[in-house]
């Protein structure tokens, strides 16, 4: 038996809203293939399955919120039949006390069930008539009376919960889940910060000759070339590409970036672009223009959000000179960059007018130090002076 877990989408992310299924109990699930969407304070997020199976059971209805880690579905092995596998309780949400209620006896049927038209529950005039003010259907209600009449208690524990409940301020609870990561980021990582300004006359004439012979729909954007650089450092500097977890650094050998994208209702989320190293810059422009509107579409994937292994956060459209992130855990770096504007410099004995991107890296001591951290920042300088070679 195999459980379907609801993974983690990010260290801002305690708990998820499944929104529908994509799949039902019997069908074959392939790794890879997107199983259910589930919401999240960001967005919503299609949730996929890295394991192979047949789905058995699917334990969490649409509209539920429940944390990361709960179990949202069970699959069968190869070799399992439904015969064969034994079935997982479905979790039971505590049903408030009522005084002078009689005590319901447990079934295996859910505790709201529609009753149908030819079988109505008996009810009283007092319960029809507080239903029927509160806009439910009495025969979806479950009665605790005698031979299973609907009390007027009844009624009134099934509507507490829609007449009590508040609605859910996004934005709100956007704020509070990232303001919980980076206060988790700042407690547990011995942060350092560096910064280095790079000259981008190079970068730039070379992207200008480059967009000249292309259409504008294929036209690349300076962002492009500073992903796909820091990529290509990052191989060199294994220490600030990978994740801090389990008391210990593990890096990995693929370079997955995060890239920080505003949303539209405020906030901020840092999908992955896979593999960002071994990707061509057409190709990177094409994976940040999706990846862009879908955010801000909220149709993102689950491996987008969960495989990050470093950030990148450009500010350069917002006009600032530079940022300093903070990091995202469990990764290990985040690297930032500041708008490219002219700035006083000297060549061949002279001043002149440079355009210049002031590039930033804040890392975790525990996998790197300041001495480390400077030689990143000096190759990465050093490879925007040949945009060729990307």
């Amino acid at each position: 038996m195999i459980e379907f877990t609801l993974p983690s989408l990010g260290s801002d992310m305690e708990e998820g809203k499944l929104l529908h299924w994509n799949v039902a109990p019997g069908d074959a699930v392939r790794r890879g293939q997107v199983v259910a969407v589930v919401d999240t304070s960001k967005a919503a997020v299609d949730v996929e399955s890295w394991q192979e199976g047949t789905v058995f059971e699917l334990l969490v209805a649409p509209g539920e919120t429940v944390p990361v880690g709960a179990v949202l579905a069970t699959f069968l092995e190869a070799g399992e039949t439904p015969e064969t596998a034994q079935r997982r309780p479905k979790p039971q949400k505590p049903q408030p006390a009522v005084a002078g209620a009689q005590p319901a006896v447990e079934a295996p049927a859910p505790a709201l069930s529609v009753v149908p038209a030819a079988k109505r529950r008996r009810s009283s005039p007092a319960a029809r008539r507080r239903a029927e003010d509160l806009g439910i259907d009495i025969d979806t209600i479950a009665g605790t009376g005698p031979d299973g009449a609907v009390t007027l208690q009844d009624v009134e524990r099934a509507g507490a919960p829609a007449v009590a409940a508040a609605p859910v301020d996004k934005h709100e609870a956007m704020r509070k889940a990232i303001g919980a990561a980076m206060s988790r980021s700042k407690r547990e990582i011995p942060h350092y910060y560096l910064s280095e300004s790079i000259p981008m006359r190079s970068a730039l004439d070379w992207l200008a000759a480059s967009n000249a012979q292309r259409g504008i729909a294929d036209r690349l954007l300076a962002a492009v070339l500073l992903i796909k650089a820091v990529a290509l450092t990052l191989k060199e500097y294994p220490n600030l590409n990978g994740l801090f977890v389990d008391g210990s650094f593990r890096p990995s050998e693929a370079v997955h970036i995060g890239v920080a994208i505003s949303l539209r209702q405020g906030g901020l989320i840092a999908p992955a672009i896979h593999d960002a190293a071994g990707k061509t810059l057409e190709q990177l422009m094409r994976d940040l223009s999706d990846l862009t509107q879908r955010a801000r579409a909220g149709s993102l994937r689950s491996s987008e959000m969960s495989d990050p292994t470093v950030t990148v956060t450009n500010l350069g459209d917002r006009g600032v000179q530079a940022v300093y992130g903070v990091i995202y855990p469990p990764q290990v770096a985040l690297v930032g960059f500041g708008r490219i504007a002219a700035q006083p410099w000297v060549e061949d004995g002279g001043i002149v007018a440079m355009p210049a991107v002031t590039a930033s890296l804040a890392a975790d001591h525990r996998a790197s130090d300041g001495h480390y951290g400077a030689l990143f920042l000096a190759t990465l300088r050093e490879r925007l002076q040949h945009p060729e070679q990307l």
